[in-house]
This record gives structure tokens, sequence and C-alpha cells, in this order.
């Protein structure tokens, strides 16, 4: 699978092997189980999958399960839903846990090597050790034990000897080194807690910047491709490769991280948000996570073809998430059957029409996809239209329905309000008006010509929908993940959902979950998966028809 758009990575593994260093290629996508992923995933996912196709090498699937503590199977399932939902199949289905024997003797190596000791710091003691940027760290007072007592001291961590944060274990490499991350860092932890997938087997745990590269070498990974923020640590994850003495080498190479404009894409606030209740879950519409985006109606097409567009770099920069809607707009305008929706119903009476009359009206499904045939809607003399589709009182330049105006109905007739009607309190509640059977759309006609079209549903047969609107969940685009929890939680837009009650065609009763729509003069919507029963369709607002962002 070829993609056009350049990248740097590309050209490594392109260079690598023309010049023989390496003979084959194979990926990873690595998440870590405690959580759902996002749309930056999505990037690593497709960057990952796309380069091995390219390359005719594979991509593993792998789940760096080293932290018990916040790592669950249901995350698990979900990622791999997300997977397969963005178009993607995986060469091999791994666990870190599956290694941790083989992760516990590389340490009993480096211990016998003199390369790791044993330490009783606390964990407050050890961050005061290491140093600053500015100022170098200092040696802690259990970094000459001998070989002899580590050794012991380690295999009595494994038994359960010590109680949680009493020992770590942590490599011997340089406290006045400029990168903090090689200041003696730690390797293992004691947690005596359940892990998902070995049980109450291990009561130490490796530390990510320990597990994985070694997990990359079992698997023979060629191209370790990780975010930005990995790159200081690439020099430890290349002595981990080397002190353990492990046959395979892959390459670790960095490239920028996605960041959106209006959301947030740290995992941390993305949980803030679904345990404070400012969304319904983890796959709420509103959410930049994969299962959001796949609730609201996103396609995977239109997040690969976002994806592939953005390219690779290194260098930092914040994309409008508008480019990401107009890459849904382009995959579902082809695609989408059109129809007629009224969000807000106001009724109209067409006062000549037959009583009782019910006539079939041919419209087309998507005027850009002929193929796609044409559909049959009823129109009699009850209609609903938008309540903002009239006014009593209309100023300049508005062409809709006011009193004495005439408009055409879509696929339908020329209307003319005659009369309105209103309750006590001053409210219009109907409207009445009279229509002209010359002007049957399709015909031909060519009398008089009329500035507005209206969209409409048939009254009788209409059948009862809710509407979900969104708009952004985070209202300032400068609020980044690098602000403190209360400014974040403060851009929260308390008006990014609003929800209505209107009516469609009746041709949409039987809609499914996940069917896509284009509504009429509204939008692209989704039919909700999870509050779409068989009494009431919930549609969510994917995308509006049009964007003021410029691709």
């Amino acid at each position: 699978m070829e993609h056009n758009t350049s990248n740097f990575i590309r050209d490594i593994i392109k260079e690598d092997l023309e010049t023989g260093k390496r003979d084959h290629v194979i990926t990873r996508f690595p998440p870590e189980p405690n959580g759902y992923l996002h749309i930056g995933h999505a990037k690593s996912i497709i960057i990952n999958f796309d380069l091995a196709d390219e390359f005719n090498g594979k991509t593993n699937l792998r789940f760096d399960d080293t932290n018990p503590l916040k790592e669950d199977t249901e995350f698990v399932e979900a990622i791999k839903e997300d997977v397969k939902w963005l178009g993607y199949d995986w060469d091999g289905l791994f666990f870190a846990s599956d290694y941790f024997e083989e992760m516990y003797k590389r340490a009993v190596l480096l211990i016998k090597k003199g390369k790791a000791y044993v330490d009783d710091l606390t964990p407050d003691e050890i961050r005061e050790y290491r140093g600053t940027l500015t100022e170098p760290g200092k040696e802690s007072p259990y970094r000459d034990r001998s070989v002899e007592e580590n050794l012991d001291l380690f295999e009595r961590m494994r038994k359960g000897e010590f109680g949680n944060g009493e020992k770590v274990l942590r490599a011997k490499i340089d406290m006045g080194s400029p990168n903090i991350n090689m200041r003696d860092p730690v390797l293992y932890r004691i947690s005596h807690t359940t892990h998902h997938n070995t049980g109450d087997q291990w009561c130490i745990y490796p530390m990510y910047s320990f597990a994985h590269p070694i997990e990359d070498a079992i698997e023979g990974v060629t191209h370790s491709i990780c975010t930005l923020e990995f790159e200081d640590q690439r020099p430890l994850y290349n002595w981990v490769v080397e002190e353990c003495e492990m046959e395979s080498q892959p390459q670790q190479i960095e490239f920028n991280r996605l960041n959106l404009t209006n959301t947030v894409m740290s995992k941390r606030k993305l949980k803030q948000l679904v345990d404070e209740g400012y969304v319904d879950g983890w796959d709420d519409p509103r959410m930049p996570t994969i299962s959001g985006l796949r609730r609201r109606g996103y396609t995977p097409e239109a997040i690969r073809a976002f994806c592939r567009e953005l390219g690779v770099s290194k260098v930092y920069s914040t994309v409008d998430s508008r480019m990401l809607d107009h890459f849904v707009r382009e995959d579902l305008k082809l695609k989408a059957p059109r129809t007629m929706g009224i969000l807000r119903p106001l009724k109209v009476v067409i006062t000549n029409y037959p009583e009782g009359q019910i006539e079939m009206l041919e419209a087309e499904i998507n005027p850009e996809n002929p193929e796609m045939g044409t559909r049959q809607i009823p129109f009699s003399r009850e209609i609903y239209i938008e309540q903002e589709d009239f006014m009593e009182n209309p100023p300049k330049k508005y062409f809709r329905l006011f009193p004495g105006n005439e408009v055409r109905l879509k696929h339908a007739y020329f209307i003319k309000c005659e009369d309105v009607i209103k309750d006590e309190d001053g409210n219009v509640i109907e409207v009445h008006c009279t229509y002209d059977p010359e002007t049957k759309s399709g015909t031909g006609f060519t009398g008089r010509k009329v500035k507005g079209t209206l969209h409409w549903v048939e009254a009788t047969q209409a059948i009862p929908a809710e509407f979900r609107l969104y708009e952004p969940l985070i209202l300032d685009e400068e609020a980044q993940d690098g602000e403190e929890e209360k400014t974040f939680l403060d851009h929260v837009n308390p008006n990014s959902l609003e929800v209505l009650n209107g009516f469609v065609e009746p041709n949409m009763k039987d809609v499914k979950p996940q069917d896509k729509f284009q509504f009429f003069r509204h939008g692209y919507f989704n039919v909700d998966p999870k509050h779409t029963t068989d009494e009431k369709a919930v549609f969510n607002l994917i995308v509006s028809l049009k964007s003021s962002f410029k691709m």
C-alpha cells in the first residue's frame, strides 16, 4: 500500500533495506491497557501498519501491561476493537507480561555484571538524589552493595518478603549524566497487586523504560516508532538492549504526536472528564477517543485519510480539528443517503390540499451519486417545517416563509403563507398556507421563481426522532496538555451538547445503529448505537455541511 505523503521514517526504513542494514521490517503498536485509545493513537496505528504494509513487513499489537494498578481487560478488548475498526489486522498479538520471566533473568544478568543494584531509598529520596537539569545527582548510599547481596535482595523482592515501596532495583549508570534518564533509573518496583494477565504470580513489576526495549528486542522489532517525548529516553533504550545482551537490536525513532484544537489528548485528563461526569463515558461523541469518534459517526476511511495527510515530522504542532471534519465530509458526500429531518418542528396546514389524501413524491437519494437511485416520500395537507424557517416579522433579505410570501418545498410544491395561529401567550404554533398544484417539483414549471426552498416532513407518517447536536468539548484552543487541571476544566464547554426532539421521513423507521445520513441543510448524522431503541432513533450530528476551514 503506497501513500504519497513524504515522511522521514519511511526514508530511514528505505535506506536500511537498500544498504543491507535490515533485510525485513517489523513494527509494533504498543498501547498500555489503562484507558481507551484516542485520535493520537490512531495516527500511531496508521503510521506503524502503513509502513510495514509498504515494505511487505509485519506489525505486532502488543500490550505494555507493566502497571497492574491501572490496567484492565476491558481496555485490552476495546483497543483490539479500535485497531480492527480502523481497518488493520496485526500479525502477532503479545503482552509485556508474557515476558516477565525473561525480563527478570535480564535484570539478574545486569546485577551479575555490576550494572544494577537494590536500593532502599524512598521514592521521595530517589527524586531528591536525582538532581536537576542544572545540578548533577548524588549516588545512593546503597549503590555499592555487592553483587551477592543484590542478587539475594532481588530474589527476596520477588518472593514477596518486602512491602510496597520498601526497595527498588536501579540501573547503575551515571548520576552525573546531563540526561536525567540515565541517572540510575529504577528498573523494578514492588507492587503487591493482582495483574489482569498473570494474576498473583508476581509482586515485582518492571518499569516501562526497562520493559519496552526488551519487548521490542524479543519480538525482533526493527523500527520502534514512538512520539517525541521518548526522545530523551533513547539512550536508556539503547543501554538496556546492549547491557541486557539482547540478540536483536531494534532502532527507536521518534515523531511528533498529534495535538488537536478544542480538545485534550492526555489520557489522564480524558479519564478525569469521564470520572467527574463531564461526559457520559469514554465513548461519548464529544470525546477524541476512537470509540467516541466511531459513535459520533466518523468513518475509519476519513480518519486514515486525515492522519496520512498530516504526514510525519519532528516538529511540534497543533492541528485545527476542523481539518478532520473536512475529511469526514469528503468521505460521506458520495456515501450518505440524503433525507429530510426536522429538528425544531412547526406545523404547517395546507388548507387547499385535499383532506385525507397522501401523495407520494419522488426524490433522489444522493444527487452526487445518482447510482443510489430514488426514494418515495409522502406529502399531505399537514407537514412540519423548521421553526427558524418562519418569521412573522422578518428582516430584509429573509427569503423563507412569512405572511404573504411564497416558497418552494423541497421535492414538492410552492406554498404561500396565508394565516398564523398562536397560543394564548402569543407564540406561533401553526402556520396556514395554500399550495399551487401547478408547481410540482420535476414537472418543469417555469411560471414564476421563488427565492426560498424549505425542507419538511409529512406530519401524519413522520417518525419521532432525537437529535444530538455537538459543539467542541474544550472552548479555548490554547488549553493544551501543559496546563493545570483547574485551568483545563475551566475550558470545558457547558453547551457542548444540545438535545432536540423532532421528526424524520417515514422511510427512516428501520434505521440501524451506525447508519449515516445527510439531513438536508443540517449536516451529516449517525444513528447512535448506545441510545437508539426500537421505539426511538437517536441521531448524532457528525459534522455540519460547510466549514470555514480551508485545506
